[in-house]
């Protein structure tokens, strides 16, 4: 059931696009008050809309590093075995994001590393080691060209 409003749909776009706007800036975008915009902020927050707010790192600043995404079939898709998978890949700190998925693959990770060497160390050691792998296939990112955080239903 969904309950947003024009208002509210213009209040999660301006924050998508970025979280450091205040609800003062917000109302004056949209030739509103500040209280109202604060109250549907909080709402939302509430509600479930707005999950959290982040910095978005650069991480070429950071260090080199590789993105990788691996693609991770299964030996068999049981519930508890998914479910195995998935808590084991929690703890993974190189597991950026990960997507059940349909099709010929289970799983699609999003791995962040410092390089092939690290990415090989870490498939051995860490993905390949884990139980009911069937089969795992990457393809390594050589260059961002769209990254967006903007729903594109908004």
């Amino acid at each position: 059931m969904e309950t947003l409003d024009n208002t509210d749909r213009a209040i999660l776009k301006i924050l998508a696009n970025n979280a450091k706007v205040g609800a003062k800036a917000i109302a004056e975008q949209l030739g509103l008050t500040k209280t109202p915009v604060y109250e549907r902020i909080k709402r939302l927050e509430a509600e479930g809309y707005i999950e959290g707010y982040v910095a978005i790192i650069n991480q070429q600043k950071i260090s080199e590093s590789i993105t990788v995404f691996s693609f991770v079939s299964l030996d068999a898709q049981k519930g508890q075995l998914m479910d195995d998978f998935l808590e084991r890949v929690q703890q993974l700190r190189p597991v950026t994001e990960c997507y059940v998925v349909g099709g010929e693959f289970d799983f699609l990770l999003k791995i962040t590393v410092k390089n092939l060497d690290a990415y090989y160390d870490f498939a051995k050691n860490h993905i390949a080691t884990l139980a009911n792998i069937g089969a795992v296939k990457s393809a390594f990112v050589l260059n961002a060209s769209k990254h967006s955080y903007q729903h594109p239903l908004l």
